[in-house]
């Protein structure tokens, strides 16, 4: 025999929380109010910085010819580079770590440096 359904009963089920008598602001326990969902980085710059660094292993694996994985230890480091006064000290930093690159390196170079240019360096969020 089958139970008949009401629509009531075919929506989900809610849970309700009731506080505990005695357990409100006046008895001198705060009662914890929804929280908010805090962001420390901005969102925009963590997705360009992470666009930046698949587009540089993109790369690194086309002048390298190889596949991820075999890339040498190298690490180009962005924040430092923002920190640089001017193009020519980044591109010399950059042409530095890629030393042992066989392929032409300056158009990559050279893109990179137009990528970064805007970007803000991402520090850690001091906790107020």
């Amino acid at each position: 025999m089958a139970a008949a359904t009401s629509p009531e009963s075919s929506q989900q089920a809610r849970v309700y929380f009731q506080t505990p008598p005695g357990s409100t602001e006046e008895a001198g326990i705060p009662v914890r109010k929804a929280g908010r969902v805090t962001v420390k980085y901005d969102r925009k710059e963590l997705r360009k910085r992470l666009n930046l660094e698949e587009w540089i292993i993109d790369q690194l694996t086309d002048l390298y010819d190889c596949e991820e994985e075999a890339i040498p230890e190298l690490e180009i480091d962005v924040d430092e580079l923002l920190d640089m006064e001017n193009d020519s000290d980044r591109a010399a930093c950059v042409k530095d770590l890629l030393v042992d690159c066989y392929k032409p390196t300056e158009e990559f170079v050279t893109e990179l440096l137009d990528r970064i240019r805007g970007m803000q360096k991402l520090s850690t969020p001091q906790k107020k």
